[in-house]
């Protein structure tokens, strides 16, 4: 167990030192904060609706920045090594495949926790103009960080059997987008009209949206939390399962 450990967390310095020696995490919490910041404020007009929960003018817009952005930093957690041809030197290094998983996995979250810290200004200028709910601020970071988690780990499954960058981006904006989609509010309606409430409701559990909009109003729902973390267990699971096959 402490071997493993030992080398989950050399692989996680590894991949986060590559991260931030190269420019991609740069440009995707660059292009984070301004997209989120001119939402904030230049569209959803912070200062003068006074959205004191952040919940409308701030959080609302998070999911949709990340349906593109973590897999253009994820994209190359597995790519990467399978261009190179050294996914299949894993199987002679006495590493498990697990910690590899989780190394890489670790250091491309802690790249958006990163985007998220620097976004506490925010929260802190809340704090000073009005009177908040911080729990609910909290709530709402958490669900933002955990919407992230969720399609990052999509993306590490996708990485997983493409070696094109390119593909790997794609597909898991692809697939996160629709995750995205289907609890959106007038998507469950065009369902229900189409297929009837209970089919729209079925949909609408299976999308992110439901569970992201439960914690930014700061519902703390134990079936949210299933959610997340079943999303992000079967997506390792599923990519544990895909690299152990190319190892053998």
């Amino acid at each position: 167990m402490k071997q493993t450990l030992n080398h989950t967390k050399a692989i996680y310095k590894r991949e986060l030192g590559s991260y931030f020696n190269q420019l991609t995490a740069y440009i995707a919490i660059f292009i984070f904060l301004i997209f989120v910041m001119i939402m904030t404020f230049a569209v959803a007009q912070f200062m003068r609706v006074g959205d004191a929960s952040l919940q409308y003018t701030f959080f609302y817009w998070h999911p949709l920045v990340y349906v593109l952005l973590v897999p253009i930093v994820g994209m190359r957690m597995w790519s990467d090594e399978h261009r190179s041809n050294t996914i299949e030197l894993l199987g002679t290094f006495p590493i498990s495949t697990w910690s590899a998983i989780l190394g890489k996995y670790l250091a491309a979250a802690t790249v958006w926790l990163a985007a998220l810290a620097l976004t506490f200004p925010i929260w802190i200028t809340t704090n000073y103009l009005g009177d908040p709910d911080n729990v609910v601020i909290f709530s709402g970071y958490l669900g933002s960080f955990l919407t992230c988690l969720s399609f990052l780990a999509i993306t590490s499954l996708v990485s997983s059997f493409s070696k094109d960058q390119v593909v790997t981006l794609v597909i898991s904006s692809f697939l996160c987008f629709l995750l995205f989609l289907l609890g959106f509010d007038q998507v469950a309606r065009w369902i229900q009209t189409m297929a009837g409430e209970g089919l729209s409701e079925v949909f609408t559990a299976t999308g992110v949206w439901d569970h992201f909009r439960s914690l930014n109003v700061g519902n703390f729902r134990l079936q949210d939390f299933v959610w997340f973390a079943t999303v992000i267990s079967a997506s390792l699971v599923g990519t544990n399962f895909i690299l152990t096959s190319k190892r053998s």
